[in-house]
């Protein structure tokens, strides 16, 4: 399902490019073990590991076009190299644009909070399932594209598998979707590019803080997605928990 480089940089903001947007890109690749000729590989900074080192190899192999945060030394006359601040964020707008935009097809719903994420998203998916509306889930325990079932690796998933899952779910004409969404997910920005109906907020306790560091980096984590919402989705929050 090839597509245009100059179609799917809508949007993404771009310092710099070097080569022709005029090009087809295969797929979209974080792995670089998975890149093949005519991906587009997006170069992220782990936490552990720096994608940008596989660059240049990728580039020889054939890769169509790379985005990255930092330029390597050296150009390929045959490979466009998009430079950006954030390739997470970037990441999110490139992947929706890939797939057509996707969470704009579907009633969105985000579901975050310490605990009840699963429990909220599945229990809504089941019920309006049960009311005859073609729905998809994705969650901790799995992915459901109407009735079909699709294992589930993460919380929430990476930017591009999001948008593929909601890609599939607008094709099987689903007209609603319930997403968990964790404050890891909100931080490395996996939910750029995506369109919300809604957010609800579940709880917040003192959990994952190995990760954000202390309790106010964490609840910020949450408060982004909310203030990320547009101004048409609408926000439920729990009255009983003072962070709500």
């Amino acid at each position: 399902m090839g597509k245009k480089l100059k179609d799917i940089l809508y949007k993404v903001p771009v310092t710099e490019i070097h080569g022709s947007t005029d090009i087809v890109v295969q797929d979209l690749c974080i792995d670089s073990r998975l890149a093949v000729a005519g991906s587009m590989f997006i170069a992220r900074k782990g936490t552990a590991l720096d994608a940008h080192q596989f660059i240049p190899a990728l580039a020889d192999e054939g890769v169509a076009a790379v985005l990255c945060e930092d330029l390597p030394p050296a150009l390929k006359d045959d490979v466009t190299y998009i430079r950006t601040a954030n390739s997470d964020h970037a990441l999110g707008i490139l992947a929706s644009n890939f797939y057509d935009k996707p969470s704009e097809n579907l009633i969105l719903c985000g579901v975050t909070g310490t605990n009840g994420k699963t429990s909220v998203a599945s229990l809504l998916y089941q019920l309006f399932t049960k009311l005859g509306y073609g729905a998809g889930l994705i969650s901790t325990v799995k992915n459901m594209i109407d009735q079909r079932e699709v294992s589930a690796t993460h919380t929430t998933p990476d930017a591009i598998s999001i948008n593929a899952l909601l890609k599939e779910m607008a094709d099987a004409g689903c007209t609603y979707c319930f997403m968990e969404v964790s404050s890891h997910a909100i931080h490395q920005q996996r939910i750029s590019g995506l369109n919300f109906t809604g957010g609800i907020f579940t709880n917040i306790t003192h959990d994952h803080l190995d990760y954000h560091g202390d309790f106010k980096e964490y609840l910020n984590a949450k408060k982004a997605f909310f203030d990320g919402l547009p101004s048409h989705a609408f926000a439920l929050t729990n009255a009983d928990d003072t962070n709500g």
